[in-house]
């Protein structure tokens, strides 16, 4: 698969939270680094995402915002 986003994060899927429309889905990308996803529960069906597999995230965003109190 070929796709133009730069931003990819190979991990492994540490963690699912499904719900009803959506889940979250915690990838580790390195010791102590974390990325979480919100994603529809039926692309977790449709993947067939797992704990303890091989996953990436792929970021491709039009702004990337930061703030501090």
């Amino acid at each position: 698969m070929k796709i133009s986003a730069r931003n990819i994060l190979a991990g492994t899927v540490v963690a699912i939270k499904k719900g009803p429309i959506s889940s979250i889905v915690t990838l580790k990308i390195a010791p102590g680094v974390e990325v979480v996803a919100s994603i529809t529960s039926e692309s977790i069906a449709s993947l067939k995402l797992k704990k303890g597999q091989k996953a990436s995230a792929i970021i491709k965003a039009s702004s990337v915002l930061i703030g501090v109190d």
